[in-house]
């Protein structure tokens, strides 16, 4: 079982340590971040509410290479079965082996999970998982007509990984100023909570997802914070004594700086061991999970360490706060049957077991995990995998999720058909802005302050799909 306790955390190298410590220096536009915050807040003030009765979490759980969703939500009727097993051929998973669902309303067509997924048919055939049909990154609404002509205004690069990872994290496909959606929600909000730690905590590493203009992430990893090397901080049963190292260390932090670059860098690097104290303190003292939790599932330890970052949150002073994990091995261009179900199966058992311990934790209906992707995938095979795609599905998970639905357009699997821009790669029908501004707006972010936040939501008819309460 992954216990609470920390015994033995991760220590960095002193380089590493200031590369992945929160650092959040005042940009340029902080004075207006300020201003939009103080906005956040008089508007509560305005409606008779208090943005402190409550507390929210988002939970990002980011795909790295491009999940394959056509063999995460496959047909099951017939006709569109054997249209499936036609186009995908050895890629195309038994009809038999399907987990059946059964979502409200529909289009007439049957639909089930891969069968690596059992975790996922139950959350969703309980009301706790919803499906988003065929997401992805746009500038605007496209058609096939228009994409044919060569006249829609297309995100740039769009099959490529890096560009595309960025344009999900970021929302922003023209002029993008190196901040994430999740980020500028930060940038909002960071007053409703009373802690020296950042908003967004990434246990998935570096991302642009939670990059704001003045609230940057604090990085851990699944064990906890993130040490500097042989640095220890004050023995508590005599308050002074340190080892040398630590000692000199700290005359150096505390010399008087008149450079300014050595002055950032000193107060950088206080900040982060303050930090690390902080959340040592806040972490060592939770009891065990009942959850049983599988500590050879990576993204499971993951997400166990978000939990225990939520259990902390009162001691931690946090109100609002997001996440980020995350996991690789999704570009599957080749021997993908076994790897995907791999991958999938990982996946599933990990967000239930979260799901399970937000649960324990009474946070439930505060907590909304969703999973993102480069894109997805080419509908035909290659030969003994799939090509970069465009439109792909994605899932949401909490208990105000009005699970057993899926939202949006599932598109028309046809090669060349009418969603397809000739290889299988589903136009999206759903943009990221619109999935991105559901979760913003249940997170609290007032609708007149969605354009900070998503600089193209206008251009878009729904900025609430209604897949959250």
């Amino acid at each position: 079982m992954f216990k609470r306790k920390l015994s033995d955390p991760f220590l960095a190298t002193r380089r590493a340590f200031l590369r992945t410590s929160a650092c959040g220096a005042m940009g340029m536009g902080a004075m207006a971040n300020q201003l939009l915050s103080l906005r956040v807040l008089n508007a509560a003030v305005d409606q008779g509410t208090d943005p402190l009765d409550d507390y929210k979490a988002l939970v990002c759980i980011y795909l790295y290479g491009g999940n394959d969703a056509n063999n995460l939500v496959i047909p099951r009727d017939v006709d569109s079965y054997a249209n499936y097993a036609n186009a995908r051929k050895n890629l195309a998973v038994p009809s038999s082996d399907l987990l059946e669902i059964n979502p409200l309303g529909g289009d007439g067509r049957d639909w089930g999970f891969h069968p690596s997924t059992p975790d996922f048919q139950q959350l969703f055939s309980d009301g706790n998982l919803a499906l988003l049909a065929n997401v992805g990154t746009l500038v605007e609404p496209v058609t096939k007509a228009g994409y044919s002509a060569g006249s829609a205004k297309l995100p740039p690069q769009l099959f490529s990984h890096s560009d595309q990872q960025v344009q999900w994290q970021s929302s922003v496909t023209e002029t993008n100023d190196g901040t994430g959606w999740g980020g500028r929600v930060a940038d909002l909000l960071k007053t409703v909570n009373n802690s020296s730690i950042s908003m967004g905590v990434t246990i998935g590493g570096n991302n642009t997802f939670q990059k704001g203009n003045d609230v940057t992430q604090y990085q851990m990893n699944p064990d906890g914070s993130i040490s500097l090397r042989s640095y220890l901080q004050t023995d508590q049963s005599t308050g002074s004594r340190h080892y040398p190292r630590s000692r000199s260390i700290d005359h150096l932090l505390n010399l008087a700086h008149g450079n300014l670059f050595e002055k950032s860098y000193a107060d950088v690097k206080t900040r982060a061991i303050s930090n690390d104290r902080v959340l040592k303190a806040a972490l060592e003292n939770l009891e065990d999970f009942t959850t049983p939790l599988n500590s050879e599932n990576y993204l499971e330890r993951q997400l166990a360490m978000v939990a225990r970052l939520i259990a902390s949150r009162e001691s931690l002073g946090m109100k609002r706060q997001t996440f980020f994990c995350a996991v690789g091995g999704y570009d599957t261009h080749g021997e993908q049957i076994q790897s995907h179900a791999n991958l999938l199966g990982e996946l599933s058992e990990a967000m239930k077991t979260f799901y399970d311990l937000t649960v324990e934790l009474g946070v439930e209906n505060n907590v909304t995990t969703f999973t993102a992707s480069d894109f997805g995938r080419t509908y035909p095979t290659n030969g003994e995998g799939s090509d970069h795609g465009w439109g792909s599905h994605q899932m949401v998970l909490g208990g105000a999720v009005k699970g057993n639905q899926i939202y949006g357009s599932m598109p028309v699997l046809e090669v060349d058909g009418p969603d397809d821009t000739g290889r299988g790669r589903w136009i999206p029908t759903t943009s990221v802005d619109e999935f991105a501004s559901t979760l913003a707006c249940w997170f609290g972010v007032p609708e007149s302050d969605l354009p900070y936040v998503l600089p193209n939501i206008g251009r878009f008819a729904r900025p609430d799909l209604g897949f959250l309460s």
